[in-house]
């Protein structure tokens, strides 16, 4: 099930929205009179669009959540008011939750979920913790890739003193615990309505008369757990990768049953790394099963599988939940490219990491890592990793001068442990991350064959040259930190890399 760490940090990032927010906790109220500048105007208008978005008056539910989730005074209006129509009167919060969720498809970016989110919290008695853990209880119960089952037990243990320095009374956690497990919360979402909303989102983005944007899709069971579907992103690699599922989330072991190796055909979209079944065709539309076998790469790393000697070219993918899938490739070469690539992505576009939850110092805490896209320059990118680096080297040291008390069979040494190979592990990401961004600086483009013909030469020299390393191809795409939006400079179609 879901460890503790995981709900902490949920909470933690609806509580930072709380800041976005705290005008809310004058509108709650229903009063107009204490807003800022006595805007009565605006407080009209947010009355009568929120209206419109209850009842659907030329709205779909679909465009909903864009006019609640922004961060500005007036979105927060809107969604203050629209969430006074809801009668939750009576209700328990699981109740309410699921006749939340079901009155239209929560889209968008993560943040603009949070901030409905934290909404809806506010509206119920402010019960920020108990929602963010029943969305996770539901994920953990009900979600893919997921090993053994959270208990009730459990479920009571990981919310122990998160009720303001208290617990939470044991017989109403039960009861919430029970009814997630009996019924699954449902997300309200139709797929015609879904796709109209993404053509806005499209048009909304358009630059230059080409249609370019964001949108996300759900794994159908979290809207958390999103994928980032970037429309028009940039194809970095394409090829055929053998699969094997290693660890799920949070590196336990995979069940015996799921590790079987399987062949896909493998597109590096963006920061994507899709499955397929079938044979890339750029213009496809992605299937459901494609979307399910999606490997998110931001923050990830790969590297050779030094540990693995059943099978020849293997690669290891390390995913920012900890998931680890072996994934075998046609060749060394291509096990060398695809490696060069999945990191430089990741290396470029992933957001920096949040500051880690404040918790229990018993249990260590891994921060939470953003899906989305870095706004930082490319050596705004850099320095931030370079900061990170620095800043887990420092952590190492003072890690290793205080160890806990002798016993290294206790609970204090395993955290111990676990935090050291975190710490390490991090150490060594960032460090890959640094080098290949000043590798891709040094050679001067934007063009990706040219960055990875330069690196792996370098290589190839260190180990005794190897001519024709890359197979020469017409064309390559180019990757830049606007690449990831189709606005790459130079190559503007994605290309055909190996």
């Amino acid at each position: 099930g879901y460890s503790m760490w995981l709900t902490l940090l949920c909470c933690h990032v609806l509580l930072d929205s709380e800041s976005e927010l705290s005008s809310l906790e004058q509108q709650e109220g229903g009063s107009t009179d204490t807003l800022a500048n006595g805007c009565r105007a605006d407080c009209d208008a947010a009355k009568r669009l929120a209206k419109r978005l209850f009842y659907l008056e030329g709205f779909k539910r679909c465009d909903v959540a864009r006019h609640l989730g922004k961060n500005n005074d007036f979105s927060q209006l809107v969604a203050s008011e629209y969430l006074s129509y809801f009668d939750f009167s009576g209700l328990s919060l699981d109740k309410a939750l699921r006749n939340f969720l079901k009155a239209f498809p929560l889209m968008g970016e993560t943040q603009e979920r949070e901030r409905i989110l934290v909404h809806f919290s506010k509206r119920f008695y402010g019960a920020h913790t108990l929602t963010c853990a029943l969305m996770l209880l539901n994920t953990d119960l009900h979600g893919h890739n997921i090993g053994k089952k959270m208990s009730c037990q459990q479920f009571i243990t990981n919310l122990d003193g998160l009720n303001d320095g208290k617990d939470f009374p044991k017989d109403l956690l039960k009861v919430l615990y029970n009814s997630i497990k009996n019924e699954k919360l449902e997300w309200a979402i139709e797929e015609e309505e879904f796709r109209k909303s993404l053509s806005e989102l499209v048009e909304e983005q358009c630059e230059g008369g080409g249609k370019r944007g964001v949108a996300r899709v759900t794994d159908g069971n979290n809207p958390f757990i999103a994928i980032p579907l970037l429309l028009n992103a940039v194809t970095y690699k394409h090829g055929v990768l053998t699969r094997k599922s290693h660890a799920d989330m949070d590196g336990k072991r995979t069940p015996r049953g799921r590790r079987g190796w399987k062949k896909f055909y493998a597109v590096l979209k963006g920061m994507i790394l899709y499955l397929q079944k079938d044979e890339y065709k750029p213009d496809a539309d992605l299937s459901e099963v494609d979307l399910k076998n999606a490997v998110r790469i931001h923050h990830a790393l790969a590297t050779r599988a030094t540990e693995y000697s059943k099978r020849p070219n293997v690669l290891k993918l390390k995913t920012s939940d900890w998931r680890v899938f072996l994934l075998q490739a046609a060749s060394e070469e291509e096990m060398m490219s695809w490696i060069f690539r999945i990191n430089l992505v990741a290396a470029l576009f992933s957001a920096p990491a949040f500051p880690a939850a404040i918790g229990s110092m018993k249990k260590f805490c891994r921060p939470l890592l953003p899906s989305s896209s870095t706004r930082l320059s490319q050596e705004e990118q850099l320095q931030s990793h370079e900061g990170k680096l620095k800043q887990m080297s420092v952590e190492v040291e003072e890690h290793r001068k205080n160890p806990p008390s002798p016993s290294p069979k206790s609970r204090e040494w395993e955290e111990y442990r676990i935090k050291e190979h975190y710490l390490i592990y991090e150490k060594g990401r960032y460090e890959t991350y640094i080098n290949l961004l000043q590798a891709k600086m040094r050679a001067e483009t934007d063009d990706l064959e040219k960055i990875e013909a330069s690196i792996m030469s370098g290589i190839g020299e260190s180990r005794g040259g190897r001519e024709g390393y890359l197979r020469k191809t017409k064309s390559s795409p180019s990757i830049s930190q606007h690449g990831l939006n189709g606005k790459a400079s130079g190559h503007t179609t994605p290309g055909h890399p190996s």
